[in-house]
């Protein structure tokens, strides 16, 4: 379950004789709006009218890259695939890679300059070859925003070029930049790179981070002059990580700044210990009627909280399960929860799943359990 960190710098303050550091207000931020989450748990750290409508700007282009990182997973094209710039992509406005119309680049480098070089030419190029028309492409990334629970997102166009009816929120461009790190990580280093040089012509990523902040290593700048200066960046400190999204910055720095104050808050003030690894039971049910007499519940992914630095020790864990279970029990079944909570304030709620299924027992089977639930 992903949660949401609500006023903890009340309820995970230093108390009498308490270990844990006090949480301070999250940075005042000179952005229109922003937001800072936790990678492992999905934990808002930290916001300001998260919900609120922006024009996205370049930052459209990370739904760009993950609908071309799917597209290559599904087969539908290949890295060394080659494709020629049509006359829209290479009339396109803004900034490009510099794709030549009498030469095919392929999508391996046309990915490096959608991403490091933020080329519009690039993703038209991509949009047609994968959809046929980038009219097309944008149905297909507002399919996938809906799949992904962006539910405040609406795309006209692969590149980020205003239109009145294209437009996201930091919560939904947060939502996409943890998608892109979880679903495609073979992909994500791209969004590392400093530099990209294509058809004779260097460009540097925009991400000033990137050359500042060794543990950061993403993700991606955007800016016209209705937007701002926006920025999705990523920093990593071992098994940690955060992402801030910063919009409607007055310049390059600015975002850079602002983006580095939010992340250095994330790491400096919060723990994030992993609580259950995924697949591992954390408890057992009683099965009436089943192949088997139990069944094991935990969760399909592991699962981390985010509490203030120092308070990891003191993380208190009440399980709630159902008496029994009747089979059949299909796996995936919600049959409980766990309740966390710290020096007695609520914290969370992670709901426990039957980990295997259980079919029906045969008919001696069902019958003696009918009279064991009968007496009991």
């Amino acid at each position: 379950m992903k949660n949401t960190l609500i006023a903890l710098a009340v309820a995970l303050s230093v108390q009498a004789g308490a270990a844990a550091l006090p949480v301070p207000p999250a940075p005042d931020l000179s952005a229109t709006a922003y937001l800072l989450l936790d990678f492992n748990s999905g934990t808002t750290l930290a916001a300001k009218d998260a919900d609120r409508r922006i024009e996205p700007a370049s930052l459209t282009k990370l739904m760009t890259a993950y609908l071309t990182f799917q597209a290559l997973k599904e087969g539908r094209i290949k890295m060394d695939q080659q494709f020629t710039v049509s006359e829209k992509g290479w009339r396109t406005e803004g900034s490009r890679m510099f794709l030549d119309p009498k030469k095919p680049a392929s999508v391996s480098d046309m990915i490096k300059g959608m991403i490091v070089q933020s080329g519009n030419d690039a993703c038209v190029t991509l949009a047609e070859a994968i959809a046929g028309t980038e009219e097309t492409f944008a149905g297909m990334m507002n399919q996938q925003a809906a799949r992904l629970g962006m539910k405040n997102t609406h795309f006209m166009n692969s590149t980020g070029l205003p239109d009145p009816q294209h437009y996201t929120t930091a919560r939904d461009l947060g939502i996409l930049a943890a998608a892109i790190i979880r679903d495609f990580p073979q992909h994500y280093p791209i969004y590392s790179m400093r530099d990209f040089r294509y058809n004779n012509i260097s460009q540097p990523n925009r991400n000033l981070l990137l050359y500042r902040d060794p543990q950061v290593d993403g993700m991606k700048t955007g800016h016209t002059d209705s937007a701002g200066y926006c920025l999705v960046a990523s920093k990593r400190d071992g098994q940690r990580r955060v992402l801030s999204v910063v919009l409607g910055t007055d310049s390059d720095v600015t975002r850079a700044n602002e983006s580095a104050r939010l992340l250095g808050y994330g790491m400096q003030f919060f723990d994030v210990p992993k609580l259950f690894a995924a697949r591992q039971p954390v408890s057992q049910v009683k099965v009436y009627k089943g192949a088997s007499n139990t069944v094991p519940v935990g969760f399909d992914t592991d699962q981390y909280v985010a509490v203030a630095k120092g308070a990891s020790a003191r993380l208190q864990k009440q399980v709630l399960l159902k008496p029994h279970l009747t089979a059949p029990v299909a796996a995936g079944q919600v049959v409980g929860s766990i309740k966390l909570s710290v020096d007695g304030q609520p914290l969370a709620e992670l709901p426990l799943k039957v980990l295997t299924a259980v079919p029906e027992a045969g008919f001696f089977g069902r019958s003696v359990d009918s009279v064991k639930l009968w007496f009991n």
